[in-house]
């Protein structure tokens, strides 16, 4: 029997050939440790979303102020507190945020406590049966829209969330560059 001096041999291995079943994994093949090939992802079992959330502030006219991305398992509320922080120092003149009805709680004095931002709720009439436009929500909803128009935006072909994050705000800057000079 020839042996491989790059390959150490495997400790208890029988002599006269009889097989031994391993218990355990292989050391080369780590169990949940690099999120599978396609980066961290989650399970929203209320939403019924398997993959990343994409959490988003943007301004009145639509254009993104601070975006982040992150498995589907983590609450809406908590998505939120990350892509708050990432506006706090960078947009001194910011007062009022509106938000959907999904981040209404604790998020709301928390918001208070970490900007001096007023989050308001934009919630749905009581009578509204289906779709209803919500005022300052549709927003929010016309910049997904936008972003849904570029092929590497309308699925998740990212590995990493920063990578993916890269990818909305380079869509975002190729979309006013558009508007600046069109054609």
């Amino acid at each position: 029997m020839a042996t491989d001096s790059r390959c150490p041999s495997r400790q208890g291995a029988s002599v006269d050939g009889a097989k031994e079943v391993a218990v355990g994994r292989d050391h080369r093949q780590p169990e949940r440790q690099d999120h599978g090939k396609r980066g961290p992802r989650g399970y929203d079992a209320g939403k019924k979303i398997k993959g990343r959330k994409r959490h988003i502030v943007v301004d009145t006219l639509g254009l993104i102020l601070a975006v982040v991305v992150h498995p589907a398992d983590v609450q809406d509320r908590d998505g939120a507190k990350l892509v708050l922080k990432k506006l706090r120092r960078v947009y001194p003149r910011l007062k009022k945020i509106w938000a959907d009805g999904g981040y209404a709680g604790k998020l709301i004095d928390w918001t208070k406590s970490l900007g001096g931002w007023v989050l308001e709720i934009v919630k749905r009439c009581d009578g509204a049966v289906g779709f209803a436009v919500l005022p300052k929500r549709w927003i929010v909803e016309r910049t997904f829209a936008w972003l849904g128009r570029y092929r590497r935006m309308s699925k998740d072909y990212e590995t990493l969330p920063v990578s993916s994050e890269t990818m909305i705000l380079l869509a975002m800057i190729n979309l006013m560059l558009h508007r600046l000079a069109p054609g």
